[in-house]
């Protein structure tokens, strides 16, 4: 038996639609308090119609959790998986109310996200801190909530992306394998945003530096000494900048420049979500299919048992002091080994432009 101050693993997720009906809400709650436009919402809500106002999102979650109790039995790791979401049922409120109950007073959250930044680290921090106090508010006893680390060069997330490169290669036709471009692709944020993510110190730009060494490193598996990192799926008013170029654009120049092929490795992405189903399975092949130019995507390691490998072996990190697996040299963000939040004023919301 263990002697581990850990009872429960929470994983803690974006959240997303299960039926057409809870679209519009789900979007509403993604989107509080950031001014969009109602029909900005209605674009938005055509690509889950598109698929039945069903995401893909919370089932891949419970994939990914039904492999983590797996392999947390098979290991004699005994912590109960919780699943809660930021917007969308189950909601980590009720999640944390049910584990407050259940007896759980000290637990570790495993954020499906890798990266530094607002949306892809502090927003979780905001998340358990909305939770705990849903908690006080409940007069439930509390419960110790201490996120994971970062993953982006963790060796078994690396591994599993370049296997997936590495297949889609062999599925490109013959005749186009040696004229493609291998592409990486990840949510765009803006410009502002990415500069706010970094230490206080201004050495920002930790999300687009952690995509691209992600990158990188997946590139070096592969054995491939040129590539491109690109961007997909921004959401704000034209005027603010975002990380360029889009996917779409890109392709296009590709085959502008007489690339006859590309692999697509959505790098910013652990599982087959509405971002990868519509922006590249949807909205890139379309743009893409009256051109002579042939498209590979590559898969996403969600679903892998390496993929709840390397979240075992995040836990074991934290829970045993095992040594930390990495490859790269970026910082990590999410949470430092002893527990803590992410260094001072690394991934700040931007400060949003006011109206002249």
């Amino acid at each position: 038996m263990s002697d581990s101050p850990y009872d429960a693993i929470l994983v803690l997720s974006f959240g997303g639609p299960e039926k057409t009906e809870d679209v519009r809400p789900f979007l509403e709650n993604v989107t509080r308090g950031r001014g969009i436009p109602p029909e900005r919402l209605d674009e938005v809500g055509e690509h889950y119609y598109n698929f039945g106002g069903k995401s893909p999102l919370n089932d891949l979650n419970r994939e990914i959790i039904a492999n983590l109790e797996a392999i947390l039995a098979s290991e004699g790791i005994d912590l109960p998986v919780y699943f809660g979401n930021r917007n969308w049922h189950p909601m980590v409120e009720d999640t944390v109310e049910q584990m407050s109950r259940d007896g759980i007073r000290n637990a570790l959250v495993f954020a499906t996200s890798a990266w530094a930044g607002y949306s892809g680290c502090r927003q979780y921090h905001e998340d358990i801190a909305r939770a705990r106090e849903h908690l006080r508010e409940k007069d439930l006893p509390q419960i110790r909530l201490e996120r994971l680390r970062g993953f982006h060069d963790h060796p078994l997330f690396i591994n599993e992306f370049a296997t997936a490169v590495k297949d889609s290669f062999e599925k490109l036709p013959d005749d186009r394998r040696d004229n493609a471009r291998l592409v990486f692709t990840a949510h765009s944020i803006p410009v502002s945003a990415d500069r706010s993510a970094g230490p206080a110190d201004g050495d920002g730009n930790l999300y687009s530096r952690q995509v691209a060494e992600s990158a990188a490193l997946i590139a070096q598996k592969v054995g491939v000494s040129e590539y491109d990192v690109v961007w997909q799926s921004r959401s704000g008013p034209p005027h603010i900048p975002w990380l360029e170029p889009d996917i779409v654009d890109h392709a296009e120049d590709l085959e502008g420049q007489s690339y006859r092929a590309a692999v697509v490795c959505p790098v910013g992405f652990i599982s087959d979500h509405i971002e990868v189903v519509w922006d590249l399975d949807t909205e890139l092949m379309d743009e893409m299919s009256d051109k002579d130019f042939a498209i590979q995507r590559s898969a996403t390691p969600g679903p892998s048992q390496a993929f709840a490998s390397m979240i075992t072996e995040l836990i074991r990190e934290r829970r045993d002091g095992a040594d930390l697996r990495r490859l790269g040299s970026e910082p990590l963000q999410g949470s430092a080994v002893n527990g803590s939040l992410c260094a001072e004023q690394c991934c700040v919301p931007a400060k949003r432009p006011q109206p002249a």
